[in-house]
């Protein structure tokens, strides 16, 4: 299980948020600034807390009272940005394989398997530049599992895609979920998004997780996202 329980001071607000994430997906819901990307990065350990902890299956990450702060390349947390970040001067398959220190027979067997269930083996040979929205979505999500990580962070996937390329990921995204049987921890600002993905959504407002009737964008999605979900807050 995952738990975080940290303090970051902004230039606008102090970010102050305290949730724990089973094997299953967690939205953090809210408004562009309040915060939701900063605490992606802490628990990536791009971004280090002022204070507080952070911990997965028992390991600390960052603890201000021990003085702990493990590196991201030591936590086993994959990340996939809001443009993919992928790498324009290699193929799919290079993308796919960047990061992977030791290449084997169950590194290939991951590969074959990751491309097999994102249908995406075609693709292995093109170019980046040469991809749809929804592709280069599933070219980074395997670059992401591929590094078998323990827990995956999304920061806004799906924002730059159509509906129907959206709604098609969405499913994708909680069926890769359910195969690889992890947190996700995935940021939107989209209700409809936070309801079809998120077993628990955390709504955001300047730093702090808040009550539905304390935020105007959550007022006004009220009634959407409660339909057939708890919401944590």
């Amino acid at each position: 299980m995952l738990y975080v329980d940290i303090k970051k001071n902004l230039p606008d607000f102090t970010l102050d948020v305290r949730f724990s994430v089973d094997n299953n997906i967690v939205v953090l819901f809210g408004p562009s600034g309040c915060g939701k990307t900063t605490t992606l990065r802490c628990i990536a350990g791009l971004t280090k807390p002022d204070e507080g902890m952070i911990t997965n299956k028992g390991t600390t990450f960052f603890s201000s009272k021990a003085k702990t702060f493990v590196p991201p390349s030591y936590r086993r947390v994959g990340y996939m940005f809001q443009e993919f970040a992928l790498f324009p001067h290699m193929n799919v398959r290079r993308n796919i394989w960047y990061g992977v220190k030791q290449r084997g027979r169950k590194a290939e067997e991951l590969y074959e398997k990751l491309v097999d269930l994102l249908k995406i083996g075609h693709l292995a040979d093109r170019f980046i530049d040469r991809l749809s929205g929804g592709e280069k979505q599933r070219v980074a999500l395997a670059r992401a599992l591929m590094a078998e990580p323990d827990i995956l962070l999304l920061d806004e996937p799906l924002s730059a895609l159509d509906n129907a390329t959206r709604l098609d990921l969405q499913t994708e995204l909680k069926r890769m979920q359910q195969l690889w049987n992890i947190p996700f921890i995935l940021v939107t600002h989209d209700p409809g998004e936070a309801k079809v993905l998120g077993d628990q959504v955390f709504c955001m407002e300047k730093g702090r997780q808040v009550p539905v009737s304390m935020t105007p964008q959550c007022v006004l999605q009220n009634a959407v996202l409660q339909v057939e979900r708890n919401i944590c807050v």
